[in-house]
């Protein structure tokens, strides 16, 4: 399949790709395919994409507002990762949580977050102007708050949020009604500090130049391309526009990474939209693309679904409401079977007892039986990881 492969448009809800071999009988693309691409891309799909680490920097940006989610989507892209690995790499900075991007908590890798804050946070601190004018939040507030955070920080301190609050009331600056949120907010977005050590399930603050002493310095457009040429590999087949969602970077600048980066990237058309990927995701469509029967139990807020703005190739609309509630932006855990959202799933009782029981959309249509047996041996994989 060449660089410029293309999906031609045909009946129904699928697409004829041409292979390497053009004598060979063409690959029919399907939304559900798309769907197991973006599994391989993600390392959800194969044998995983290494240490904890190494999985964070592939994926570029996890979500990862709800911390247990976020150790388990790490977890099941990691080889051989439990839960006390990813906490391990979370409580030592081999990973870093923070904002780099739509005002929503991601893991990234540590040298990373300096460059993506650098081109992020200007349109971030734009965007909630008018809450911080509500807030009475001003540059010189700002400022004495880095300095009160600094003090208390540095020298490999990390304090709490009441920790932090306390010393911002203690300067004589309101902390109630969101102002010490969005004052913590404001000095992780400027890269003063940031998400450290763990406290349960919930992380200390550090200094940011303590917790993370080295990072890349990218000037805005050689980062723009950077991080347009990782998500496609790591989340293709995907859209310029899910990348501009994605990162919050306006729709112009995308294009502009996206033409320096083409070259290293596979274009695939499909159902008249322009999608892009790795070379060596690509070359599925070649050898087959892998997990037409795979059942996964993905948690809440995973990538596979929230990494992407329009999310019609693996979810049908008439059930994103069981997914999202109300719209209410918490989203639930989900089933994933041969690249399709099929349902969710809840873990029930602790310890021994605990059950990994899956909720389809449907109540009187149950999963079939192999569906059944997959989504077993999958909760058993969750289990298995919380208990390691």
């Amino acid at each position: 399949m060449t660089a410029q492969a293309q999906a031609q448009h045909s009946a129904g809800d699928s697409a004829s790709v041409p292979t390497r071999d053009s004598s060979n009988v063409p690959v029919r693309l399907s939304a559900r395919i798309m769907g197991r691409l973006r599994l391989v891309s993600q390392g959800v799909q194969g044998e995983g994409l290494g240490s904890v680490p190494e999985t964070v920097r592939w994926m570029t940006a996890m979500q990862a507002q709800d911390l247990p989610a976020a150790l388990w989507a790490v977890g099941l892209r990691s080889s051989g990762a439990g839960l006390g690995s990813v906490r391990s790499a979370l409580d030592a900075g081999e990973i870093v949580r923070s904002w780099p991007m739509r005002g929503t908590l991601h893991l990234v890798a540590p040298e990373d977050l300096r460059w993506m804050l650098s081109i992020t946070t200007p349109r971030m601190i734009r965007g909630a102007a008018t809450r911080h004018r509500q807030l009475e939040i001003s540059e010189g507030d700002i400022k004495l708050c880095r300095d009160v955070a600094l003090e208390v920080l540095t020298g490999g301190k990390a304090a709490t949020r009441q920790e932090m609050f306390a010393a911002f009331e203690a300067a004589g600056q309101v902390t109630k009604e969101q102002r010490g949120v969005h004052l913590l907010g404001l000095l992780c977005q400027t890269a003063s500090i940031v998400l450290g050590p763990l406290a349960g399930n919930q992380q200390k603050f550090s200094a940011f130049d303590e917790w993370i002493p080295e990072s890349r310095s990218l000037e805005r457009e050689e980062g723009i391309a950077e991080w347009v040429l990782r998500y496609m590999r790591s989340h293709g087949p995907a859209t310029e526009r899910d990348f501009s969602w994605w990162s919050g970077i306006p729709l112009t600048e995308v294009r502009q990474g996206l033409r320096s980066v083409g070259s290293e990237l596979v274009k695939l058309e499909f159902e008249g939209t322009t999608y892009w990927l790795s070379p060596s995701t690509a070359e599925m469509l070649d050898a087959g693309v892998p997990g037409q029967r795979s059942v996964l139990a993905l948690p809440a807020f995973d990538e596979f679904l929230l990494g992407y703005t329009d999310r019609s190739l693996v979810l049908s609309p008439e059930h994103v409401d069981k997914i999202v509630p109300g719209g209410n932006g918490v989203f639930k855990k989900i089933i994933v079977s041969g690249g399709e959202v099929v349902g969710t799933w809840a873990l029930q009782g602790s310890g021994k007892a605990a059950a990994v029981v899956p909720v389809t959309f449907d109540e009187a249509k149950p999963l079939g039986s192999a569906t059944a047996a997959g989504f077993r041996k999958a909760g058993e994989r969750y289990l298995k990881f919380l208990s390691t």
